[in-house]
């Protein structure tokens, strides 16, 4: 049995590139209210291109018609960031797919088939056996057509018994497959499972076979597990802009970018991914679909930078380090400090030093009760600047005095 502490043990001599895939806008518009139109996906897609993302899902082709032409479209007008389609088994799902995106290195064709017993007996009805059949016939018509890149997903793969991933992926990679996706489809994993599962696997299909980990976030695993598939040996990540996607969501993009970024000279791990630009994504994604400003959420939350807290803003005015390990010029932004009855007498100090003022501490105390903390100010939240606007009026109308 490995111990637990054993799973973060990590040689980063050398730093392994990470391959990131963004499915925004396959299993993150599937989700309701996220549908968009085919010019959206497009400026999305384009927008994670400069961002640096190695694979973008387009889509499920064969679903629609304007998945298949957003498939199309995207995959004319990328031109360093490959494409990826979500494929059932199905022989016609894969010829959709190949007359939309082609069948170089540059479409991963994504087979995804089931894994587990609950999947097998209550959502398809078959056996094991014939899940295996299936995959054969699948994969025989992809190689037939001349598909390159081709990846197989293990659909449930969390609830799935391990000799049956086993065989399964052993199957993949007899008949051609460079890549196996194990998918936590209900957010049913741990970082602890996931580890043993990739650990395992990795064993399975050898060093040369791409390991990719896909996970949803129903228990608030999903970044958590990702990382740990990839501190196991995982090569690609599946992920979101803010983490969208069917019911609490898939692994956040950005937040997997951000802890490599800051922590991937511990790990050994590296991304080519631009923070800033992913944030651009996300608020052009905003957009398309109506997506709320979440205040908290990490990284591009409307406060993640921000604070109203007294203590804290006392420590940020001295040292930034103080309160804030990632910096907002990470993700392209700026850290703010607001006003709030819990702000303190700092605060009203900063005020003051931008009007180029100087008042002493009795001073202070009265700017203080006067405008952070009485009844007329007891729920408000407001910038410096609003701050530093009244008190500039309290100065200029001689309500008290002070020094120049």
């Amino acid at each position: 049995m490995i111990a637990l502490n054993d799973m973060w043990q990590v040689s980063p001599q050398t730093e392994k590139k990470i391959k990131l895939l963004d499915t925004t806008l396959r299993d993150g518009e599937q989700a309701p209210g996220n549908a968009m139109t085919i010019d959206q996906k497009i400026a999305i897609a384009l927008k994670l291109e400069e961002a640096g993302v190695d694979y973008i899902e387009t889509g499920f082709p064969f679903s629609s018609p304007l998945d298949a032409l957003a498939t199309r479209k995207i995959f004319g007008l990328l031109t360093r960031s490959s494409v990826a389609t979500f494929c059932r088994p199905v022989a016609d799902d894969i010829r959709c797919a190949v007359d939309c995106a082609g069948t170089s290195n540059r479409h991963l064709l994504m087979l995804v088939v089931t894994a587990s017993d609950l999947h097998l007996e209550r959502k398809r009805g078959i056996t094991r056996q014939q899940c295996l059949e299936e995959l054969q016939r699948a994969i025989d018509v992809a190689n037939g057509l001349g598909v390159e890149n081709l990846a197989v997903g293990l659909e449930d793969a969390s609830r799935a018994s391990l000799d049956y991933l086993e065989e399964l992926a052993r199957a993949s990679v007899s008949l051609g497959a460079k890549e196996i996706i194990f998918a936590d489809t209900t957010g049913y994993a741990t970082p602890q499972s996931t580890w043993h599962l990739i650990k395992y696997m990795r064993g399975v299909v050898g060093s040369d076979i791409r390991l990719s980990i896909h996970c949803h976030d129903d228990l608030g695993l999903a970044v958590a597990n990702s990382m740990s598939a990839l501190l196991a040996g995982a090569d690609v990540v599946q992920a979101t802009l803010g983490g969208i996607g069917e019911r609490a969501g898939n692994t956040s993009l950005e937040q997997i970018v951000a802890i490599i970024d800051c922590k991937g000279r511990d790990y050994g791990l590296r991304t080519a991914a631009k923070l800033d630009c992913l944030y651009e994504a996300f608020n052009i994604l905003r957009s398309a679909i109506g997506l709320e400003e979440p205040r908290t959420r990490p990284l591009f939350g409307r406060y993640a930078f921000t604070t109203a807290a007294g203590i804290h803003q006392q420590g940020m005015f001295n040292d930034p380090d103080t309160y804030e390990y990632v910096k907002p010029s990470l993700v392209g932004r700026k850290r703010e400090l607001l006003v709030s009855r819990h702000s303190g007498r700092s605060i009203v100090r900063h005020a003051v030093s931008e009007l180029g003022r100087k008042v002493d501490e009795k001073k202070i105390n009265y700017l203080y009760n006067k405008y952070v903390i009485s009844d007329e100010f007891a729920t408000t939240c407001r910038t410096v600047d609003d701050l530093a606007k009244l008190i500039a009026n309290d100065l200029v109308t001689d309500k008290m005095e002070y020094h120049a």
